[in-house]
């Protein structure tokens, strides 16, 4: 919206210029075979004038016939049409062309341009009028409108200072002044500007509205906002206004306000695709995933080939671990805008979690290349770093994350993750809990409070420790993923009795012979990474990490049941292609999935020579470990000890069936707690168990130089001890709901 624009000449050109109906001396213009007589032409301007419009397009018709090459009338023609809301744009491009040397009909046609939003177009004709001594502060601020259209700010700001010479009291381009420097990212000039433009039309919505963005991005939110709150009094309807209310109360943390905001401003105009986005961001921060995920795609329901849209859209599906669809959206949004750093970064982390590091870390680096202060590549190149045990280059970058940006959140979850916490880090817990102190995101505060845990966990403060971290799970449940205790027991039931004793003794149709595939299974925090790490450090073990294929697979066998020998074959041709990319020279492959303990008569019917090593650890340690660790809502049972214990009760029975149903040989029982106590006696007997001879570099497993992106990699670069065994006793006042476990696995 463009206010301020000065008043239209009666002949209904929209515009008021020097010379609007015609060039100086036409009522004495000589008749030719080219022009008409001056006073016919002069009456058509009086039928214009007296709101004749449809008998001066018919007279100007008529007269055009006889005088096709007629400037002047084609000029009149285009005047008639547009009072009478027709498309005067062919004749006033025949005027321009027929009168090269007219100044106002090429400022004529560059305006009817410049409203058409045809930049490059309008700033030709609109500069051709300049260069032939057009001076009107309209046409200047018409090129300088262009000009910006066409992503040339810095050449708008002089041309609208050139229309507020000659015309300092124009609202418009005071206005248009603050616009530029806006895009400039220069808001304090903007400020003054849209002050200077109040101060001319201190009732102007829109103004109000700008200078409340330009406010905002200064961080003078409360001038912002009552700069949007006035913009929204003089004109209710003025839906950016509403937008721009929502941004102020988002950044002061009050999102549910800001919601309502977004809310109105879409409801007002339903096609305002940043409002949406805003609206999705807003959600996400709350913890509203599925709401957040439903405005994104709204918004790029009205605008495909926004970035800012599928980048977003790519961070909300991120978070929900949806990673192959989170991966499309930031590669929409970087061939959209191949410099867009949040979907680089977005990505990079996608890379991350699937396996391609190098990628990863070489999009943060073309990030920091370009802006070296981002805390966010910053921070994702120490995770990079971290997962491969490189932890003091990783807590080097997680401090120079902070450096760039105090309130880098995530970066103090890695201090606390990568290290031992000690008393010494009593500024770290400060800041820790300065953030905490205000509103931040939903995942921020979440992650800080577990991060918190840990260091009162390390200092020996256990009561500290559980608090932080029964608060961090409360807040989690926020993302309302539930658990849904019924439907794991149906899954169970269903999966024991498809795969009985009976059918995993005779082999399936299609059965594939290979024994490349470890299968290491057990609850999480068991020591699944453990043992894929100490396994991996034998140079014939290539360790996957989590491969995330048999609940898929599962789907596909009960879908097919009774099951052809072509399902079978099928999973074990795209299994074996999953996990073979990177197999150079490796006899074994260890998928550490810890839910696979679900799958295992599958796994055994589709691989019946695979090799399933089962952990099992002390299920109050287990448990507590488990309720200690950020899954970031992806494992819903974890929030809850309730859940938790229904969630460990259905292990054991899954387990117990497995135990008692598999053919001798195919699944080996491995104690955590001996693991840690007698790890040289435990790690000969996997590898008997898995076919391979005897490597002591499995011993100085800590020493294994390898990427390990569990929430174990710190543990596993450490060498064995017996410190987290029996670690329940620090918490045993807060166990309650969890000790019927220990006689159940007793039974077990």
């Amino acid at each position: 919206m463009r206010p301020g624009r000065n008043d239209p000449c009666p002949c209904g050109s929209g515009r008021k210029y020097k010379h609007c109906c015609g060039a100086p001396g036409v009522s004495a213009a000589p008749a030719s075979r080219t022009e008409p007589e001056a006073a016919r032409v002069g009456a058509l301007l009086a039928l214009i004038g007296r709101g004749r419009l449809p008998e001066a397009e018919q007279g100007a018709r008529a007269l055009l016939e006889s005088h096709p090459s007629s400037g002047i009338l084609w000029k009149v023609l285009s005047v008639a049409l547009e009072r009478q809301r027709k498309e005067p744009l062919a004749a006033l491009e025949r005027a321009a062309q027929l009168l090269p040397g007219d100044a106002e009909a090429h400022a004529n046609l560059g305006a009817a341009l410049h409203d058409r939003g045809r930049w490059a177009e309008a700033l030709a004709s609109l500069e051709r009028a300049l260069a032939l001594g057009a001076s009107e502060p309209q046409v200047l601020i018409d090129a300088g409108n262009a000009l910006r259209g066409l992503g040339r700010a810095r050449e708008a700001v002089a041309r609208y200072r050139q229309a507020l010479q000659g015309e300092p009291r124009s609202v418009e381009a005071h206005n248009n002044l603050g616009n530029a420097y806006l895009e400039l990212g220069e808001p304090e000039n903007a400020v003054a500007a849209y002050g200077r433009a109040l101060e001319l039309r201190p009732d102007a919505a829109q103004i109000h509205c700008n200078r409340g963005n330009a406010l905002r991005q200064l961080g003078r939110f409360d001038e912002a906002q009552a700069a949007s709150a006035r913009a929204i009094a003089l004109d209710p309807a003025l839906a950016m206004a509403h937008n721009n209310l929502g941004l102020c109360l988002a950044a002061r943390g009050e999102r549910a306000r800001a919601a309502a905001s977004y809310r109105e401003a879409v409801r007002l105009n339903p096609r305002y695709p940043e409002a949406l986005t805003n609206l999705g961001n807003v959600l996400l921060e709350s913890g509203e995933r599925r709401e957040a995920l439903a405005a994104y795609r709204a918004a790029l329901d009205l605008d495909p080939q926004r970035a800012e849209s599928h980048a977003k859209l790519g961070s909300a599906l991120f978070e929900a671990r949806q990673l192959e669809a989170a991966a499309h959206s930031f590669r929409r949004a970087l061939a959209l805008e191949p410099r867009h750093d949040e979907s680089h970064l977005g990505l990079a982390g996608v890379l991350r979690l699937q396996g391609a590091g190098a990628e990863a870390e070489a999009s943060c680096r073309a990030v920091l290349a370009r802006s070296p202060g981002s805390s966010q590549a910053l921070l994702l190149l120490g995770e990079l770093y971290a997962d491969r045990g490189q932890f003091a280059q990783a807590l080097e970058l997680y401090e120079q994350a902070l450096a760039a940006d105090a309130a880098c959140a995530l970066a103090y979850c890695g201090i606390a993750a990568q290290r031992r916490m000690t008393a010494g880090d009593a500024a770290w817990r400060s800041a820790v809990e300065g953030l905490l102190a205000q509103s931040l995101p939903l995942g921020h505060e979440i992650a800080l409070r577990y991060a918190l845990g840990k260091y009162f966990d390390d200092l020996g403060q256990f009561d500290d420790a559980f608090a932080s971290y029964r608060q961090a799970n409360e807040l989690t449940k926020r993302y309302g993923a539930g658990y849904d205790r019924a439907r794991l027991a149906r899954r169970v039931t269903q999966l024991t009795s498809s795969f009985d004793a009976a059918r995993l003794r005779r082999a399936e149709p299609g059965a594939s012979d290979s024994e490349v595939p470890v299968f290491v299974v057990g609850m999480p925090r068991s020591g699944t990474s453990l043992v894929e790490q100490i396994l991996a450090s034998h140079p014939q073990v290539l360790g996957a990490g989590e491969v995330r294929f048999w609940d898929e697979a599962y789907e596909s066998w009960a879908a097919a049941a009774p099951a052809g020998p072509g399902v079978g074959a099928g999973l074990a041709r795209d299994y074996l292609a999953r996990v073979g990319a990177r197999r150079v020279g490796a006899h074994r492959v260890i998928d550490k999935m810890p839910a696979n303990f679900l799958y295992a008569g599958l796994i055994h019917a589709v691989f019946p020579r695979a090799h399933i090593i089962h952990l099992r650890r002390d299920p109050l340690d287990t448990c507590l470990s488990i309720y200690f660790q950020n899954f970031f809502n992806t494992n819903p049972y974890s929030n809850d000890l309730g859940n938790l214990a229904h969630y460990y009760g259905e292990y054991l029975r899954v387990m117990r069936h497995w135990r008692a149903a598999l053919p001798a040989g195919s699944l080996l029982e491995v104690p955590y707690e001996g693991l840690v106590a007698d790890q040289e006696r435990w790690t000969r007997r996997m590898l008997e168990f898995i076919g391979l001879a005897w490597d002591a570099r499995c011993l100085d497993f800590h020493r294994t130089e390898r990427v390990v992106i569990t929430a174990s990699r710190w543990q596993v670069r450490q060498k064995l001890h017996a410190a987290s065994a029996g670690r329940w006793r620090n918490y045993a006042q807060h166990v309650g709901p969890l000790r019927h476990l220990v006689e159940l696995a007793a039974q077990t």
